[in-house]
């Protein structure tokens, strides 16, 4: 099967509990399918300036934000396949580009140190947005546990559960454990819908009937906001004390 390097679609998060997620999990039963990989342990590095512009720009809620990290589907080497993912999202269409290449070869590509061996179209996104932020480094390893479905009618819509959301600022590798600290409240599961277009009428009942509302929830910005701002602040703040310790 081709691996999918260019999506354009909406994307909808919901936040449910676990009985909410049995139900909707009845609801798609006739309709949805487990992908081959089954329940998977995605880890990603997510890419950031010094002073977490990225992160920043992201919370504010704008028009237009942007974003890029390495994911691996599973425990990487230096020798599999991840992918480097651009994601952009102007007026809630989210629109992402990717591109597969080996782990080893990925991070020296993001971290500045030669360039992509693959001549392509993304990849020269992707050296354009990391020459416009000028240096980049990993900011943050988050991992999580993904089921992803797929409509059996073949259309684009898509579902995805995840759960055990973890994030750390230390062993920013793929090729490591996974460990941090919880974004989600306990028992709760991240649901994202993912369509080009409607959502079909038997979800819409579902949602409707179990109250699942809306709501808005960004894996990295959330990150920024409950574990890697009040460090930075708090490294920032000790620095400053430093130096007027120093001058006295």
């Amino acid at each position: 099967m081709a691996i999918q390097t260019v999506f354009k679609r909406y994307e909808l998060k919901y936040l449910l509990t676990e009985e909410q997620k049995e139900k909707v999990l009845q609801a798609m039963e006739p309709y949805m399918t487990l992908d081959q990989y089954g329940r998977t342990v995605i880890r990603n590095i997510y890419f950031d300036t010094e002073n977490y512009r990225l992160a920043r720009h992201s919370i504010e809620k704008p028009a237009y934000k942007e974003k890029l990290r390495v994911r691996s589907y599973g425990r990487a080497n230096p020798d599999s396949t991840v992918f480097v993912e651009l994601k952009k999202k102007y007026q809630n269409v989210v629109y992402k580009r990717r591109v597969s290449i080996p782990e080893k070869e990925a991070m020296e590509w993001v971290l500045g140190r030669h360039h992509c061996h693959e001549d392509t179209q993304i990849s020269e996104e992707v050296d354009y947005f990391l020459k416009y932020y000028e240096v980049l480094r990993p900011a943050a390893f988050l991992s999580y546990e993904r089921e992803a479905f797929y409509a059996k009618d073949q259309s684009d819509f898509r579902i995805t559960l995840d759960d055990t959301i973890l994030c750390r600022q230390e062993d920013l590798s793929l090729e490591s454990e996974v460990y941090g600290t919880p974004l989600l409240p306990e028992g709760m599961v991240l649901m994202e819908i993912k369509c080009s277009g409607g959502i079909p009428l038997w979800m819409v009942h579902v949602l409707s009937q179990e109250r699942i509302y809306k709501t808005s929830f960004s894996k990295y910005g959330t990150a920024y906001q409950t574990m890697i701002f009040p460090q930075f602040r708090k490294e920032a703040a000790n620095n400053a004390s430093d130096i007027i310790s120093g001058a006295i």
